[in-house]
């Protein structure tokens, strides 16, 4: 069970999980902070957030190996202000899809780690 845990949740690099875990967790404190402007949180609520903020590293994972895999090693020259609106879209969606996306991204990190006998 342990090589489980170690070749999905645990194969994404520190750097990159702690990174997207930030985000994640700033995502979900202005939810929080949207959701309960009008009524208090309720445990449905709570759990939502925590399992999309956990989620979303392996949401992002996947939407930048898409990316990249179309986009490859070209270069787009566009104004900071249509980047950020677009990466924030992006985040959010992927946020707010973690549920349904990341289980492709752990799925694939277990069979690469499991192909290449990775041990974590």
């Amino acid at each position: 069970m342990g090589g489980f845990i170690n070749k999905t949740f645990g194969g994404l690099s520190r750097q990159y999980y702690f990174r997207q875990l930030f985000f994640a967790l700033l995502i979900a404190g202005v939810m929080f902070w949207f959701k309960t402007a009008i009524r208090p949180a309720t445990p449905a609520l709570l759990a939502w957030l925590g399992i999309n903020t956990l989620l979303y590293p392996y949401a992002r994972f996947v939407w930048e190996s898409i990316v990249e895999f179309v986009v490859g090693q070209n270069m787009f020259f566009l104004p900071a202000i249509v980047l950020l609106v677009f990466k924030f879209a992006t985040m959010m969606l992927c946020w707010q899809l973690a549920v349904l996306i990341a289980p492709i991204g752990l799925a694939w990190l277990y069979w690469h780690h499991s192909r290449n006998k990775t041990n974590l």
